[in-house]
């Protein structure tokens, strides 16, 4: 793999306090996801704690496979709110992020790191109350971190996770439930669609709390 650097085009502030103001309801993560359709959806990643929820811009960062190299300098290329989104594919064997990274990520105003493979120092993260989503555990640091290696790394590539594209400057909405994609260019759409799906869920709970049953409801809403 080559090494690149891509500067990030960030979608308008506007859109992104936008979606933050969906943080403030039940699983925002759930919402944006059937604003899309069902699709956007990446699951099987967890965060360090249940209660946090976090959006914002995707600055991507794809790793190779075969080095996962200490990707800390990436850091003096996010801005406040951005969520750095390493691309590990999967891999366990070596902890990618730790407290001092979730440290540093916080000291700069990064909203959150989401790690497609392994992190250790939970004990340090959950105390910084830094939000990261990750696959696993490990103890072990990256190898190459003893020699000082910083490349090979993408920055600012469209990168897979679960099956899904995340696009450098996507909006990124994650919460307990997992993670939702919302891509930059259908940004406002989405953002109408989730607004529409939190009215609509707010009208079928008082329903039930009126005494409503699954056949009226499956009647009016169809599926649920």
């Amino acid at each position: 793999m080559h090494t690149l650097y891509n500067d990030l085009a960030r979608p308008p502030q506007h859109l992104v306090d936008a979606f933050r103001d969906v943080l403030r309801e039940y699983s925002p993560s759930c919402l944006v996801t059937d604003a899309q359709r069902r699709m956007g959806a990446i699951g099987g990643l967890l965060p360090v704690k249940p209660e946090q929820k976090i959006a914002g811009p995707a600055l991507t960062v794809n790793l190779s496979i075969d080095c996962l190299v200490d990707c800390m300098p990436v850091l003096s290329r996010a801005q406040p709110g951005d969520v750095i989104v390493l691309a590990c594919h999967g891999a366990m064997q070596t902890a990618m992020w730790g407290g001092l990274m979730s440290t540093l990520s916080q000291k700069v105003g990064i909203a959150a790191g989401i790690v497609d493979g392994a992190i250790r120092d939970v004990d340090e993260i959950r105390d910084l109350d830094f939000p990261v989503w990750y696959r696993g555990t490990v103890p072990r640091p990256s190898p190459t971190a003893v020699h000082n290696q910083t490349e090979p790394v993408q920055v600012n590539v469209p990168v897979v996770i679960s099956g899904q594209v995340i696009a450098p400057g996507d909006i990124v909405v994650a919460d307990e439930n997992g993670i939702a994609v919302v891509p930059s260019a259908n940004a406002e759409e989405v953002l109408a669609g989730t607004r529409h799906q939190i009215d609509k869920e707010r009208v079928i709970r008082e329903k039930i709390k009126s005494g409503a049953g699954v056949a009226q409801l499956l009647a009016e809403f169809g599926h649920l």
